[in-house]
């Protein structure tokens, strides 16, 4: 582990690095892993698969996302509405506090254990390693990619995955991603992408009972390994080497931007075809469309720092990619994001309007966490992350780091120059 200093908002800041905090060892015993915060999602990906073919874990598909950020943050993937999210799954941890001693979580206490499983580490000190949950899997998937346009009656078909994805048999996960196409004219596709733990029959006519409409035939389903299933979700081909995960840099360098809402209610028809003009209007932005319900609905939003359990049929991601440098173009992308969410205002969750931590997104506001309104600054995004859960992590944050040592630009604000209403 090494460190730089550097200087933001005028004040210097140790930054550490945490790459070569790789190890991950795995108890097939008690089903578990030690993962230091340093290795990526494809190296805790590929070691549990040398070990067994019917354990993975609930994680993303960005097999070079590292495990420090993701776990923090609340990391999700597939199976969330199988076995939640990754903090979910996460019986210890090591840490290091801001004088340098060494606690797992009996030492450290419910409290911070609490925090930095989601609550964003940054704030409350260095996590070094956490200790996960292994989960069964079958050992073949099945998955499959149909793609609709608006042409082919995919209102409807939207329309009715909108009550079908959140309610339906746990082993399901149907993920729908919008983007706008040209082929002579611009049109909406819809492309549904699911990782089904079961077998093709019975996936089929599950769907054939409950969402029809979507016309899923036997040869759509591919048979894969939970592995190949993670490239298949990241549209790398399933036949790949699996040595692909241990490539801990990009294939290639993009440049992105993200924002999330969480939504409560159906969207009508109607509704979606006002977001289709507008999204036909502003071409280069997409959305993406991840069921809740399942485990995610029966988790209770104070048993971790997540609060956006149940009551929220799907999340949506706001997306713009783009591969040329430069300011001017990332404002044009970075701009198409902030219409499309703010058009969105009418379809999702208010009071707050939730927004996902490990998405940071500085639009709602930034805070270097010193001076009298440190707090005032902090509740705007932290309540949006964090909902009721907002006010413990302050407290815990308050005590743990009393210096205000650990800081970031959307860090846990401190108690020091306010007083918190009881």
């Amino acid at each position: 582990m090494k460190g730089c200093l550097m200087w933001l908002h005028s004040q210097p800041l140790f930054i550490l690095d945490m790459f070569n905090l790789r190890s991950i060892q795995i108890d097939m015993k008690t089903e578990t892993a030690w993962v230091e915060t340093g290795a990526t999602l494809g190296e805790v990906y590929y070691i549990i698969d040398e070990k067994s073919k019917i354990h993975a874990f609930q994680v993303g598909v960005w097999s070079t996302v590292g495990v420090g950020g993701h776990i923090s943050g609340g990391g999700y993937g597939n199976m969330m509405r199988k076995y939640g999210l990754w903090v979910d799954n996460v019986v210890d941890a090591l840490m290091v506090d801001v004088e340098g001693k060494l606690f797992d979580r009996k030492s450290m206490g419910e409290d911070l254990f609490w925090a930095i499983t989601g609550g964003g580490e940054a704030s409350f000190g260095v996590v070094l390693a956490y200790k996960i949950k292994l989960v069964w899997v079958p050992k073949t998937v099945i998955v499959f990619r149909v793609l609709k346009t608006l042409e082919q009656n995919s209102t409807d078909i939207v329309y009715n995955w909108h009550h079908f994805a959140p309610t339906i048999n746990n082993n399901l996960f149907i993920t729908l991603v919008l983007n706008v196409t040209q082929n002579g004219i611009k049109t909406i596709r819809e492309t549904f992408v699911a990782l089904f733990l079961g077998d093709s029959k019975s996936l089929v006519s599950l769907l054939n009972d409950k969402f029809s409409q979507l016309g899923l035939k036997q040869s759509d389903c591919i048979e894969t390994s939970w592995l190949g299933s993670v490239l298949f979700s990241k549209n790398t081909n399933i036949t790949a080497l699996v040595e692909v995960f241990l490539n801990r840099q990009p294939q290639s360098v993009n440049y992105l931007k993200r924002k999330y809402h969480y939504v409560k209610k159906s969207i009508s028809k109607e509704g979606l075809e006002g977001i289709w003009r507008k999204m036909i209007e502003l071409v280069d932005t997409s959305l993406n469309f991840n069921p809740y319900g399942g485990r995610m609905a029966k988790i209770p939003s104070t048993t971790s720092h997540f609060p956006h359990r149940a009551g929220n049929l799907w999340k949506i991601q706001y997306l713009a990619n783009w591969n040329k440098p430069g300011k001017e173009v990332a404002n044009h992308y970075i701009n198409l994001t902030r219409k499309l969410h703010k058009y969105m205002t009418h379809f999702v969750s208010k009071n707050p309007r939730g927004a996902f931590f490990n998405y940071r997104d500085l639009h709602l506001w930034s805070n270097n966490c010193n001076g009298k309104n440190s707090y005032a600054k902090g509740k705007v995004y932290g309540v949006k992350y964090f909902k009721d859960n907002f006010n413990r992590l302050v407290q815990i944050r308050t005590k743990v780091d009393p210096d205000n040592f650990f800081i970031v630009e959307q860090s846990i604000p401190m108690l020091s120059y306010h007083k918190l209403l009881e």
